[in-house]
């Protein structure tokens, strides 16, 4: 498709005029949903050319929707003179200050090659990021940008991650740090050289004050000739009136023309840099989903034991209080809290033709291996959690064949039941022939309390080494899931008394609080802020 007027007049007649300023027209183009993923394409991809592919991440309100429009209208070739603009954001979108949803928007834009552009382009903007919504939100928008990512027909590899930031930021705030820190916890280091500043809102002069703030922050980027993150700026007022005046036409010009210099920058460096292919990244969200499906196990896993262990503690205490009963008196009778575990439904379920929502859980270990957050698995099989066809989370690592995916979990409950003598020997016998006496019993019972101790001792020991293998292969382990999970398994690692392990613990949840610093008040004073607004 060749840029020329009559070219503009095809996307003017499959688009709607939105009644401000200069000729704008909101695009309506082909649109998909698959699961909660968006796509919304223009033209028709042709297999034989190249495609180019960059992520937009940033805090809402930087002028994401704005520079996606911008990148449209260069990439079918609008020039400053021919007084029209087109949008393929969505207007309404765009008019609300609060983030949208957890969706990830893909943009595909077809059928201008080896024009402006010399490849196809495709954006994959992330609304929502460092919302006020909190950790739970953004990390299902992670969760999304996963299941494109590892989709037969998504995206496989990245030419570069935008992180969009106004030319006025002169510090990385503690929500925009946190953006940051969330999408490097999404990929592998192999992706740190195509990883760019995009300057929004820009006058045109260096953005010295964006530049000090991304290295007093130390985010990890391409770096220039001069050692400088690489960067490029852009002027948010392409869609004003530009002949209002003389003056207001000179001034319009040079925003524009500095604008489309950048964008021919980052043309140049899409079309020289090296994509990177997402098996790194995918191992990185792989190695998250098994951490945090670890960590949940093991908290039911707590649970689970500290429950038991209070069963025993009762039967022990009977034991002791009713010796001489329990001699004369075989049916002795005995209340406890019986723990035990129930299938409880959840909401669950298909989404359209790829995502099925439900619980993977093991038939044998009675647990739950994974839940929430399984999406994308429409088997056992196939789910994140299992390795090598073995489960990486139940506790006896179990055959994938011997897990279900299903709209119900396990849940741990108890009840008062009246246990006599005989029934609670032959629970806890080891030797039949050799425990007939108090001792015997009591003995056991210790030995099955020591036993559900060591299996949470195992679980700890995995989790921690989820942790350890993302801080080597992630660009950043500092995700909030991660930060979070961190005191749990410091606390839990001072009761196991491994003094080793949680002195690397405490030392990465320092370089942590230090990434950190200040993140909390500054996020309090955005509340604030918000709310006198």
């Amino acid at each position: 498709m060749e840029v020329t007027s009559s070219n503009q007049e095809a996307l003017i007649s499959e688009s709607v005029q939105i009644p401000r300023g200069p000729p704008i027209y909101q695009l309506i183009p082909k649109k998909e949903m698959i699961g909660t993923l968006t796509r919304v394409t223009v033209g028709e991809k042709d297999e034989n050319k190249i495609n180019k592919t960059i992520l937009l991440v940033g805090e809402t309100g930087t002028g994401k929707s704005t520079l996606i429009n911008t990148l449209f209208n260069y990439a079918v070739g609008v020039k400053f003179e021919d007084e029209v603009w087109f949008q393929i954001v969505e207007e309404e979108q765009k008019s609300q200050t609060k983030s949208q949803t957890s969706d990830v928007i893909v943009y595909q834009i077809f059928g201008f090659e080896d024009q402006t552009l010399p490849f196809s382009l495709t954006i994959i903007d992330t609304p929502g990021f460092g919302s006020t919504r909190g950790f739970e939100k953004d990390d299902s928008v992670s969760q999304r940008l996963f299941d494109l990512f590892r989709s037969e027909d998504g995206v496989h590899e990245i030419n570069a991650v935008g992180l969009v930031m106004k030319a006025s930021d002169n510090r990385l705030n503690g929500r925009l740090k946190y953006i940051f820190d969330s999408v490097m916890s999404l990929f592998g280091k192999d992706l740190e050289k195509n990883i760019v500043a995009l300057v929004t809102h820009s006058d045109g002069r260096p953005p010295e004050n964006v530049l000090q703030a991304l290295e007093y922050a130390k985010i990890k980027s391409c770096r220039d000739e001069m050692n400088q993150p690489v960067h490029f700026i852009f002027n948010n007022q392409q869609i004003e009136q530009r002949n209002r005046t003389e003056k207001d036409q000179v001034g319009s010009k040079y925003s524009w023309d500095f604008t489309n210099e950048d964008m021919g920058r980052l043309r140049d460096f899409l079309k020289n840099t090296k994509p990177q292919p997402l098996k790194t990244t995918v191992e990185v969200l792989n190695e998250r989903i098994r951490l945090e499906a670890c960590i949940q196990n093991l908290q039911e896993r707590i649970k689970l034991t500290e429950l038991k262990q209070n069963e025993i503690k009762q039967i022990e205490e009977a034991c002791n209080k009713h010796e001489e009963e329990m001699k004369e008196h075989q049916d002795f009778t005995m209340e406890v809290d019986e723990v035990y575990k129930e299938k409880e439904p959840i909401d669950g379920g298909m989404w359209g033709l790829v995502f099925y929502e439900g619980a993977v859980t093991c038939s044998v270990c009675e647990e739950n291996c994974h839940y929430p957050g399984c999406t994308m698995a429409w088997s056992p099989a196939s789910c994140e959690v299992i390795k090598g066809g073995n489960c990486t989370v139940c506790t006896k690592k179990c055959p994938a064949s011997k897990h279900v995916k299903e709209d119900w979990r396990y849940v741990i409950k108890t009840r008062k039941v009246q246990k006599t003598l005989s029934v609670v020997e032959k629970k806890y016998e080891k030797n039949k022939a050799q425990c007939e006496s108090k001792s015997c019993l009591l003995e056991n019972l210790k030995q099955e309390s020591i036993k559900w101790t060591a299996e949470l001792t195992s679980l700890l020991d995995e989790a921690y080494d989820h942790v350890i293998k993302l801080e080597q292969i992630a660009l950043n382990v500092n995700s909030g899931s991660t930060f979070n999970y961190m005191g749990l398994l410091i606390d839990k690692m001072k009761e196991m008394g491994d003094e080793e392990k949680l002195q690397v613990l405490e030392e990465l949840k320092i370089k942590m609080d230090k990434n950190n610093e200040g993140q909390t008040m500054a996020t309090h004073l955005e509340k604030v802020e918000e709310a006198l607004i």
